[in-house]
């Protein structure tokens, strides 16, 4: 399910709503798209979701920045795309 989501994300920059507040979110593909960076910073505030993701022949991989896994979760599953 969250893969789904995390190819969903739009290449280039996008806005999400997450807990009543606005994201702008940036998502940088690499190697012919089998990873990706994805940066989301709180418009007007101080929070921030970043992970990679690798996708490999067997199993896709989700590598949170400096953040518990379940916040980078909470936030794929929660997000709603608004741009």
């Amino acid at each position: 399910m969250l893969d789904k989501i995390i190819l969903n994300i739009s290449k280039g920059y996008s806005e999400v709503l997450y807990n009543n507040r606005k994201y702008g979110v940036t998502r940088v593909d690499f190697n012919d798209g089998k990873s990706l960076k994805t940066f989301a910073q709180e418009l007007g505030g101080t929070d921030f979701i970043s992970f990679n993701y690798y996708i490999t022949k067997k199993k896709s991989y989700l590598k949170p920045c400096e953040m518990p896994e379940e916040k980078v979760r909470d936030f794929l599953l929660n997000c709603s795309f608004i741009k």
